[in-house]
């Protein structure tokens, strides 16, 4: 009979160390999401909740559609409950507008003012990890998150829209071609890199905070004046002359009308405001006289095609993302020279 006196497991020879499972953050990929963990959290968990949100109220709103009967199914044919489904869509909409705003003011904006005010940066700097790393670090995690997250939720908008647009006027593709497809995840990595680039110049958190929504509102102002420029513009006409039984052109579905409306067409191809003979519109036949005199033969009106949406998105997007690679940049060089 025999009796131990060790204990083996401290006696058997050691073995590879075991390996933590799953992927483990490290180093100043680590530091960064420490340091503005809750706004992740909150950015995923927004994500998360508003996708959610979403698939109820879709899934709600096409089955309102599909207990309607066929021929109840074009614009303007579908009874008045259905617009509180288009409430809804344009409430979430709405919502999304925000995510730009918040991410510049409140992620961007702090992202290097903190860090400055703080004295982190010299901390971090004064260690181990390199001026380029860190700041390339720090503009990576979050726009990561922020693509993923904005680009999750402006694909749930847009899946729930596409089906319902063609049925009412206020679901028009103008309406919602800043939130949905690509232009909401290129606008908030402008916001977001604007943001940054403003907290490393003036190295205080509030005033930089203060400053890039001030930034991000003229932004988001003058897109809204000049993303329909980044169309092209058609133009529908009519030879059939003006006077009565004369029929104006029709917009194709979903089209939106372009300038200050319907102008007369002359013989010679030549557009004349719609004021032109306003003094006579009282009277028919002097009316029609005057138009006549200058050779009108019809009517002629400007729009902007639905089948543009996705051209025009790409192309805003691609220039939106130019901008935030020149504010990148902007950040890098600037931060490697004066950071601290």
């Amino acid at each position: 009979m025999t009796t131990l006196t060790h204990d083996p497991a401290r006696t058997a020879p050691a073995g590879p160390a075991r390996k933590a499972r799953g992927p483990r953050l490290g180093g100043p990929v680590w530091l960064v999401w420490r340091q503005h963990r809750a706004a992740f959290w909150t950015l995923i968990a927004a994500m998360v909740i508003g996708v959610l949100v979403m698939v109820h109220l879709r899934g709600q709103a096409m089955d309102f559609l599909a207990a309607q009967e066929p021929t109840a199914r074009r614009l303007g044919g579908l009874p008045s409950e259905f617009e509180t489904h288009v409430d809804r869509l344009h409430t979430v909409g709405s919502y999304l507008d925000y995510i730009p705003v918040l991410a510049g003011v409140l992620l961007g904006a702090p992202l290097f003012a903190g860090d400055l005010e703080t004295g982190t940066a010299k901390l971090v700097t004064s260690q181990s990890v390199s001026r380029m790393r860190w700041l390339v670090t720090k503009l990576a995690v979050p726009a990561v998150i922020l693509t993923l997250s904005t680009g999750v939720l402006t694909a749930a908008l847009t899946w729930w829209w596409n089906p319902l647009k063609g049925f009412s006027e206020a679901l028009s593709w103008t309406t919602f071609f800043s939130v949905t497809g690509v232009v909401p995840v290129a606008f908030t990595l402008l916001t977001f890199t604007v943001g940054a680039a403003v907290g490393l110049v003036l190295r205080r958190t509030l005033v930089s905070m203060v400053v890039t929504l001030g930034i991000v509102a003229a932004m988001g102002f003058l897109w809204s004046q000049l993303w329909r420029n980044l169309g092209h513009v058609l133009s529908l006409s009519t030879h059939e002359g003006v006077g009565p039984g004369a029929v104006q052109p029709d917009l194709p579905a979903q089209a939106e009308q372009q300038g200050q409306g319907t102008y007369f067409l002359t013989s010679s191809g030549d557009r004349l405001d719609w004021t032109t003979c306003l003094d006579e519109i009282e009277n028919d036949r002097a009316h029609t006289a005057c138009l006549e005199s200058k050779n009108v033969v019809g009517w002629s009106l400007d729009y902007l095609p639905l089948s543009q949406m996705q051209t025009m998105q790409w192309l805003g997007a691609g220039i939106m993302l130019a901008l935030a690679a020149a504010g990148t940049a902007f950040v890098i060089v600037w931060g490697r020279k004066r950071l601290l």
